[in-house]
């Protein structure tokens, strides 16, 4: 893949992976094989309240946006500081190309892939000028 930048969206059940750069775009859908789902609490028991997640989700987003040279994770939960937090345990060199993390709901390609493009393009204005 030739592009510089990535942006992922992901929630516990899916992640979306744009690579891109101004003209084009490719794109990557990962699903989780065991998405988090609320439990409900019974009477007297103690417990987390939450099923727990698909361990191989997170390994396989890293390795999907490992060839990224800058990266932009949002999304509309936990799901995105608990993959920034994953990564900057198992794999340090990979998060410090994550540039942002942002709360972004649910949006289409199309305006996901215009948020990260505006993202970067100010990201690359705040760079000191080489002269």
């Amino acid at each position: 893949m030739s592009h510089y930048h990535a942006v992922v969206w992901v929630d516990h059940r899916e992640a979306r992976i744009f690579y891109f750069n101004q003209a084009e775009v490719d794109r990557a859908v990962l699903y989780s094989d065991k998405p988090t789902r609320h439990i409900h609490q019974k009477a007297n028991i103690v417990a987390s309240g939450h099923a727990e997640g698909d361990a191989r989700f997170p390994q396989e987003i890293s390795a999907a946006i490992a060839v990224a040279g800058e990266i932009l994770v949002v999304g509309p939960g936990n799901a995105k500081t608990e993959l920034v937090s994953y990564i900057k345990k198992h794999d340090p060199k990979l998060a410090q190309r994550i540039v942002g993390v942002e709360t972004v709901d649910h949006p289409t390609d199309a305006q996901l892939v215009a948020h990260a493009r505006a993202y970067f393009k100010a990201a690359d204005r705040m760079l000191p000028q080489k002269g």
